[in-house]
Formats: structure tokens, sequence, C-alpha cells
């Protein structure tokens, strides 16, 4: 008896000081909504000029006074209110020139060594051994040749992106990044950090959910989670550059292509900022709207980089790892791939009658039912989108002899012959601008939607970062596609 009665004693007590503990945390919330923003800046603030002061009455610091010197004199351009901006878009347009750059030959080899040498060569062990039709193209036409698309488009871009991007890190120039943007973020109700996952979301969608850890703020985390599917993820590049140089360049006289293809795709990787800074102002105001917090950034002294340590952590912990997940996701969506173009009912693939049904709809928005289909079935990895909605239309158009054959994912070397089975497909420069923009603004791959999921343990958070996105692409593309038909 005397037991129980010392158990109860324990929980009552434990309840009053949790309800206690409940109460303090709640009032403390409400006084530092009443204080304002500033105040804990304006504390840190005195802190750390007290603090200057003492150490300049009580330390010598004539050894390091250079070191200290470089620091500041570089801080003060590379974080200055005129200079900061133009030099942060420079160095971010020069790591995704180089990363665009550099990954064409690898990527094209790779591509040349799984495409064009070991799936001929499976496709003759095949049939040696006699493996039957639907086995063959459901395990090498289908699965082996998503994961192949996936190895080969998002690879070398990785490979290239995530070390530069660690570079910069290790040399202590992202967190003047981050110093920079802060004013534009904290006045959309976001983390200033969020520049961070934001540029790290332009190599991965889902590496930028996960560096989204070191924002402290479980709001404003799900902020930056929420709206890193606004930045273009290495995935979507190709897409964009394709369709800019065929839909865009071709509407300016021949000197000036690459100038207005550059110029399209930039606009719409600046476009994804605008967006996600539009949205996180509108979900701080709204179902994300309650916790305030504080940011105060230390800038760190500049530092030669490690270059070993940056392989390990940018190919090992970023790209092995993002690659791998992908993989897994992109297996069986090339399954599904070939079972809607190869399976036939009454004649036609069951691709043909998804076509049909969808393409009312897509035409309504500036698509075409191949454009939705091809999106719908690469949901696991966005780097699959062209060779899928080449096949469709050759599929859907009845054009022969290109490609793989039917029913076979494919991708042209030609820009010129890509261009000429799109047109066949009844694609124009409408088609080309709504891909571009749906491209920017439609649901994250499953690969970051699972990772979101990892991340935030939550359904709702993570159908609402899924479907936001989905929802605004095809209000943005609907409006264009109407303006367009009464304009034009």
């Amino acid at each position: 008896m005397n037991k129980i009665s010392g158990q109860q004693f324990l929980n009552n007590f434990w309840k009053e000081r949790m309800k206690n503990k409940e109460e303090i945390l709640e009032k403390a919330n409400e006084l530092r909504w009443e204080v304002g923003e500033s105040l804990h800046d304006s504390i840190l603030g005195s802190i750390y000029k007290e603090a200057s002061e003492i150490t300049k009455n009580t330390v010598k610091t004539e050894d390091n006074k250079d070191a200290y010197t470089f620091d500041s004199k570089l801080d003060k351009v590379l974080t200055s209110k005129l200079l900061g901006f133009p030099i942060m878009f420079l160095i971010l347009a020069a790591v995704f020139w180089i990363t665009i750059e550099g990954a064409n030959v690898p990527s094209k080899m790779i591509s040349d060594f799984l495409m064009g040498t070991i799936h001929p060569w499976l496709k003759e062990i095949s049939q040696r051994i006699g493996i039957p039709f639907f086995i063959d193209g459901l395990l090498i036409d289908g699965v082996y040749l998503a994961s192949a698309w996936v190895i080969a488009v998002m690879l070398p871009p990785m490979a290239v992106f995530f070390p530069l991007f660690t570079l910069l890190e290790d040399f202590g120039y992202l967190p003047r990044v981050s110093f920079n943007m802060d004013g534009l973020f904290r006045r959309a109700g976001a983390h200033g950090k969020q520049a961070l996952t934001m540029a790290m979301g332009f190599g991965c969608n889902a590496a930028g959910v996960v560096a989204a850890r070191v924002i402290d703020s479980p709001r404003e985390r799900l902020i930056a989670i929420i709206t890193n599917n606004f930045s273009l993820c290495n995935g979507r590049w190709p897409t964009q550059i394709l369709i800019a140089t065929i839909f865009i360049g071709s509407l300016v006289p021949a000197p000036l292509a690459g100038f207005a293809t550059a110029a399209a795709v930039v606009g719409i990787a600046v476009l994804g900022i605008v967006f996600s800074l539009i949205v996180s102002w509108g979900l701080s105001k709204s179902v994300l709207k309650g916790e305030a917090s504080a940011f105060s950034l230390e800038l760190p002294p500049y530092r030669p980089p490690r270059i070993l340590r940056t392989l390990y952590t940018s190919l090992i912990d970023r790209t092995i790892f993002v690659l791998w997940r992908a993989i897994v996701f992109a297996a069986p969506a090339g399954m599904v791939i070939w079972l809607v173009a190869n399976v036939h009912v009454g004649g036609l693939s069951i691709a043909h009658y998804i076509i049909q049904f969808t393409d009312p709809f897509g035409l309504m928005i500036g698509l075409n039912g191949v454009i939705i289909l091809a999106y719908i079935i690469a949901i696991p990895a966005n780097e699959i989108v062209i060779p899928t909605v080449l096949m469709l239309t050759v599929l859907a158009t009845g054009l022969s002899g290109i490609g793989g054959g039917s029913g076979v994912m494919f991708e042209l070397d030609s820009v010129n012959a890509t261009a000429d089975i799109l047109h066949a497909g009844g694609w124009t420069a409408l088609t080309g601008i709504c891909l571009m923009i749906f491209s920017l603004l439609h649901n994250p791959c499953s690969t970051t939607i699972f990772t979101i999921y990892k991340e935030t343990k939550s359904v709702k958070w993570t159908a609402i970062a899924t479907f936001l996105p989905l929802a605004m692409g095809i209000v943005l593309c609907f409006f264009i596609a109407q303006i367009w038909m009464l304009v034009l």
C-alpha cells in the first residue's frame, strides 16, 4: 500500500513539474514576441562589443595581424551591400557552368558505355540463353535502362557539383552566402541558412532537404524542406537546357541562340528562387506562423580547403548515397515504363489509352498527354523524363526506325533529330515554355519525397511538400496557355 502511494506521489510530482515547465515555455514564447526580433541581436552585439574592448586592452595580436587583416578585407568585399550579391551570383553561376560543362563529357562516356555497349551485350546474351520476351523487356529494357539513365545523368553532375560546393564550404564562403541572403529570407519569415539548403538543392533536392538539419528552428526547417523543390536539381537541368535550345534558341537569330538559351535556363532558376521566397513568406504567415527564432552567425576564418576530406565527404557521403537511393526508386519505374509501352489491350498499348485520356487536360495547360504520362511514370527520377518523352512520342505518332525501337527508352545525340521528333508530336513554342515552367514547378522525385518523410516524420508535411509545387505548376501553366492562345 505504501508502495502504491509512493508511486502516486511520484506521478503527481512529475505531472506538476511538467505542467510548470509547459507554462514557463509558453510564457517565454509570449515574451519573445513582445520584446521583438532585435533583442537577441542587441544583446549579442553588446557582448561582442564588450569582448572586443577587453581583448583590445589585454591581448596583443601582432603575430596574427596579417591574418585578421586579410579576413576583414575579404569580408568587406564578399559581404558588402554593393558587391556581396553580384559576387555571390557570379560564383554560383561559375559553379553551375563548371558543373554543366564538366559533366557533359563523362556523362556522354557513361551513357555510351551503359546504353551503347552493355545494353546490346545484355540483349545478345538474353537471346542466346532464350529468355522470354516479357522477362527480357521487363528487366533489360525496363529496369536496366532506367537505372543506366539515372547513373549517366546524375553521377557526373553530382561528382562535379558536390566537391565544388564542399570546397566553398571548407574555404568559409558559404557562411558568407548565408549572411548575404539572411535579410531576404528574414523578410520572408524564413531562416538565413535556408540559402545554403537552397544552393545544395541545385545539386540534388534530397541532399538539400537533408542539409536543412543545420537550421535549429523546427518551423524554419520545415519551410526550408518544403521549398527546396523550387531549386532546379541536376536531374532537371538536361530537360531545361534541351527544351530551351530547341524552342527558345530557335526564336532568335542564330548568333544569339546560345545567349537566349542560357538566359532562359538562368531565368527559370531565378524564378525558382523567387517562388522559394514567396512560398516561404506565405507559409510563415499562415500554417507555419507562431515560433520566433534568432539567427546569429559568427563568420568562421578563411582557411585552405582539405582536398582529401572534401573528396570523401562529397563523393561518399553525398554523391554515392543520393545516387544509390535514386537507383532504388528508378528500377521499378523502368518496369512501369516498359509495361505501359509494351502491354497491348485491343491492339493498342496502355500508353496510348493514357495519352488519349490525359491529352485534353495537358493541352489545357500548354502541355500534352505524352508529357503528363512521362511525368507520372518518371516520378522516381527526373533524369528519365526526356528518354520517356521521346519513347512515348514515337509510340503516339507511329514513327518507326527511331531510337532502339518502339517501347524502349532512348535519347538522340543530335538536338535537331530530337527537335524533329518533338515537332512531329505537335510540340510548339508554347509547349516548350510550359514544359520548362512545369519542370520547375511539379512534385519532387520519389527520392526527395522519401527523404522529406524521413526528415519530418510527418505524412501531412510530406504531402504538402509534394502537392504544393504541383498545384502551382498546373495553375501557372494554365494561365500562360490561356493568355498565349488569346494573344496569338
